[in-house]
């Protein structure tokens, strides 16, 4: 289950990901990145790519507040279930989007607990997890974007990374995922392949990431070995 991603390089997010789009206002750097936030994903629309700020978990229609993400945890859809779910089946067809990020934490059990590891691309670069997404309008009217973060089994048989990671989409794989023409499921799943473990980098960091109140940089340092924290 994937709960938590940061989302700091700002300024590369059209230049990555949508070119001839600007980054909507009020996007800023953010290190801890949690259900029911606001963040900016990558849509296809009218022909074009756009980028949206959008609500991180899925809400149903009537529902008065955002409570029901967390209680059954929409903020991530199963590869596996995508297409046979109600709450995804028909999006998944039409309604895909790129969610851009820098890194996203996972967690592992030992003696002392549970604890945060940080993970990211080996080279450190801006890249994009498979969403889809619909939308949500609120008690008050307001009309809300949502989207959730796509999950798989992680092919590995390293114990340090989890058992299942979002998707990460390749590059090369983007236009495919954006395009709503493209329906049938085979091509669909071909996208939503577990990613190649060995072009991840990841490490332990500090428990003040559980907090979803902080979010700072130092967050994503990696912890020295004989560290407590």
């Amino acid at each position: 289950m994937s709960s938590q991603y940061t989302l700091y390089e700002i300024n590369k997010i059209s230049q990555v990901f949508a070119p001839e789009a600007d980054v909507p206002k009020g996007v800023k750097p953010h290190y801890n990145i949690t259900p029911t936030q606001l963040s900016p994903v990558i849509t296809f629309k009218d022909g074009a790519r756009a980028i949206e700020k959008m609500k991180w978990g899925f809400i149903p229609v009537g529902a008065k507040d955002t409570n029901s993400v967390f209680r059954y945890k929409t903020y991530n859809a199963r590869a596996e279930m995508v297409f046979s779910k109600p709450t995804w089946s028909k999006v998944i067809r039409s309604q895909r989007c790129l969610v851009p990020a820098n890194g996203f934490y996972e967690y592992k059990n030992s003696e002392t607990g549970k604890h945060p590891y940080y993970i990211q691309l080996s080279d450190q670069s801006i890249f994009a997890f498979a969403g889809v997404y619909s939308s949500w309008i609120d008690a008050s009217g307001m009309k809300y974007g949502m989207f959730s973060i796509i999950t798989i089994d992680s092919d590995t048989d390293n114990d340090a990374i989890p058992s299942r990671l979002p998707v990460i989409v390749k590059p090369e794989d983007y236009d495919t995922w954006l395009n709503p023409e493209i329906t049938d499921a085979a091509k669909i799943y071909n996208v939503m392949k577990p990613y190649d473990v060995s072009k991840l980098k990841f490490g332990r960091v500090s428990d003040d990431v559980k907090l979803a109140k902080n979010d700072k940089q130092y967050l994503i340092e990696y912890l020295k070995p004989e560290s407590k924290k």
